[in-house]
């Protein structure tokens, strides 16, 4: 397996990146973590609560620190919140610490995946798609300048994606 024994993917909400996740961790014989999950577990509450409270920095602040301690682990596939590439530091820590997958979706598709579902509380006050574009806008080089692998998965369905990925990796 390139690089070390970590897979690590980047990309916007909407991307598929914790049921892709799921299914490489599989593949791969790896366990799967989920960063916001572990926030939720450590702190007790939802994303939107943090959000609620401490407002972005706050959260980006959490994020930051499970990042860190989850991407120092060894054997597993991480799925990243869609911001984590905002923090220079996570950046890092991903980069180079593991295997990024950068899974790539566009503002459309996104608009139709976040629509159902989880609680997105940067959607919430504001014109979602307009959002979604400025935080592409921002983001999208983040996500290239750390990828290994880019993988589009708009209309593809999940283990379509997951065994992309997998074959790639040997």
């Amino acid at each position: 397996m390139p690089k070390v024994n970590n897979i690590f993917l980047v990309g916007p909400m909407g991307a598929g990146k914790s049921a892709v996740g799921r299914q490489l961790a599989r593949l791969l014989h790896l366990e799967f973590l989920d960063s916001d999950d572990e926030i939720e577990a450590r702190t007790g509450v939802d994303i939107a609560f943090i959000f609620e409270k401490e407002g972005e920095a706050g959260f980006r602040k959490r994020e930051a620190a499970v990042i860190d301690t989850l991407t120092q682990r060894d054997g597993v596939v991480l799925a990243t919140g869609g911001g984590a590439v905002v923090d220079p530091q996570s950046r890092g820590w991903l980069g180079g610490r593991g295997y990024v997958v950068y899974l790539y979706t566009s503002v459309d598709q996104q608009f139709s995946r976040t629509q159902r579902g989880r609680e997105r509380p940067l959607l919430e006050n504001r014109d979602p798609r307009e959002v979604l574009t400025e935080m592409m806008d921002i983001r999208d080089p983040l996500y290239r300048e750390i990828a290994d692998l880019v993988v589009n998965t708009d209309g593809r369905r999940v283990p379509t994606v997951a065994k992309e990925i997998f074959a790639a990796l040997q």
